[in-house]
């Protein structure tokens, strides 16, 4: 095709949102108006079951709830007065909270008042708050924002290092929709530990967001945190930053969570509408249908064109992974359905993995993200007539251009810049078009089963743990492999995972087991003294 040709192309099918200032490109997948014609159907009971899961139809038929993310920036939309009038009471609730921690008049235990905000929580409780904190902060910022995301001990302690001598002035979030998540538990534990051994009481520098009598509920309630938060059943954690996960640390933070809801409601009020043309939501999923034939076999690579869009790939992973990657169809099928997510920064991708996108495997599509304003004010020239904002355009609409001619697909997403307004737009975009496609392919986008899984299984692994600890401290002194501890707890099977478990014990001092050499790593003898 050529370069003129596909100009018509790209006037044909470029979707516009003047009210956003938004563009969406799909000239460059090559489907077909054959394509369209046939999906017209599908889609239209896509948008029909959209339709009833907002009027609060049961969207999650496995876990028997209702989903309702979209009421969160439209609470009149919600199908019971309570709902909406819960989500405007929670919204004010998060101003004025916000608004009494920078007015000094919520204070900490010794310090003045609070200056930074430590955040809690793993998966949605996290990805969505950091995608917000780092794509709209600045230096003149509220509060300086740090995140515990992990059950990782040095990753907490790095953490802790970065806040310096400020953690009395530190507020901490935990976030937790089950209030039993243990990554979160240990992360708030650790917390607590810091807070104690610098002579403070937790319970004065803590607020939660969690469901209401929840595990973690109760435990603020009891200790007499500062706050407690609702979240409530009918959103699930990966599309939860626009409820109180998401807007009371971006509120703390000292962002504008109002332009964060408008921008996501107007995006729900373009994504409503059935004309195809008119609705990006409806375009994307259709794209990724076309990509991966339905089937998800190309990857979805998120390529954003801006330092501030950086955490927007990781997000989105969660977002389509979680949603889209199931096994089951709703009526019980096996399909192993999904789209594997990844991506990087522009133009920072010319110097990592585009090569192998324009000449390796061809198992993608790319979506480049583009935000035409560079800066605040001008910028200088760094050769005639061209700015470092002219060299990032220019190397995305090159990169675009070099995988096409390599039959590679690519979408083209324009926002106008990075604001709180387009940010909100963006979420509420992949959050409409995961659930278009869901419907798409016929899954159920709102639960995760193979998460509970891998949940349980950790368990199983902690219980054998206990069991080899419980059997060394009742023979100390004498060493076993990890052959004979496996025979000994009468776990033979699970050999494998014991011996895991005992080279970590061995190589931490938490739990005094010491492992002796033996002729092959598998002959090492632990014992506890």
């Amino acid at each position: 095709m050529s370069q003129r040709e596909l100009w018509e192309r790209y006037k044909r099918y470029l979707c516009v949102s003047p009210s956003l200032g938004f563009s969406l490109d799909i000239s460059r997948m090559k489907f077909t108006e054959a394509f369209l014609d046939r999906m017209r159907e599908p889609l239209k009971a896509a948008f029909d079951a959209m339709e009833d899961l907002e009027k609060g139809a049961i969207a999650n038929p496995d876990e028997k709830r209702q989903v309702g993310h979209y009421w969160l920036r439209a609470a009149e939309l919600s199908p019971e007065a309570g709902i909406g009038r819960a989500i405007r009471d929670t919204l004010a609730d998060v101003h004025w909270f916000a608004e009494e921690i920078h007015a000094g008049r919520i204070v900490p235990q010794t310090a003045e008042r609070f200056t930074q905000l430590l955040v809690i929580g793993i998966g949605g409780s996290a990805l969505g708050p950091q995608l917000v904190a780092d794509a709209l902060g600045g230096p003149s910022d509220r509060m300086k924002l740090f995140f515990f995301d992990n059950t990782d001990p040095d990753g907490m302690d790095r953490v802790l290092a970065q806040m310096g001598d400020k953690l009395a002035e530190t507020l901490t979030l935990v976030i937790s929709k089950s209030g039993g998540t243990k990554e979160t538990r240990n992360g708030m534990l650790e917390a607590e530990r810091a807070y104690k051994a610098r002579g403070l009481e937790f319970s004065a520098h803590a607020v939660a967001v969690t469901g209401d009598n929840s595990e973690l509920d109760r435990y603020a309630k009891k200790n007499s945190w500062l706050r407690t938060f609702p979240m409530w059943d009918w959103v699930g954690g990966r599309t939860s930053v626009l409820s109180a996960v998401g807007l009371l640390p971006a509120r703390l933070q000292g962002l504008d969570v109002d332009g964060l809801l408008a921008g996501a409601r107007e995006m729900d009020r373009q994504t409503r509408q059935r004309e195809l043309a008119q609705n990006p939501a409806a375009l994307l999923a259709l794209m990724w249908f076309h990509a991966g034939n339905g089937r998800g076999t190309h990857d979805m690579v998120i390529l954003p064109y801006k330092d501030r869009l950086l955490l927007l790939s990781k997000y989105l992973q969660q977002l389509v992974m979680e949603s889209l990657g199931k096994e089951l169809s709703l009526d019980g099928k096996v399909v192993n359905q999904g789209i594997a997510v990844y991506g990087n920064k522009g133009s920072t991708d010319q110097h990592a993995y585009v090569q192998q996108l324009r000449e390796g495997v061809h198992n993608f599509f790319v979506t480049f993200v583009e935000v035409l304003k560079d800066r605040e004010g001008p910028s200088q020239d760094v050769e005639e007539d061209a700015t470092s904002g002219d060299y990032l355009v220019g190397f995305l609409l090159g990169t675009r251009r070099a995988l096409y001619e390599k039959d590679r697909e690519s979408i083209l997403l324009t926002v106008p810049e990075v604001s709180p307004r387009t940010l909100g737009a963006l979420i509420a975009l992949y959050e409409r078009a995961v659930g278009l496609y869901a419907q798409l392919v016929h899954i159920n986008a709102y639960h995760q089963p193979g998460v509970e899984a891998g949940k349980k299984a950790a368990g199983a692994v902690l219980e054998l743990q206990r069991k080899v600890l419980s059997h060394l401290r009742g023979k100390r002194g004498q060493g076993k492999t990890a052959e004979e501890l496996a025979t000994a707890i009468s776990a033979p099977d699970e050999v494998e995972t014991i011996f895991q478990v005992l080279e970590h014990l061995a190589a931490n001092p938490d739990h005094g087991v010491s492992r002796t050499e033996g002729p092959t790593p598998f002959d090492a003898r632990y014992q506890v003294a």
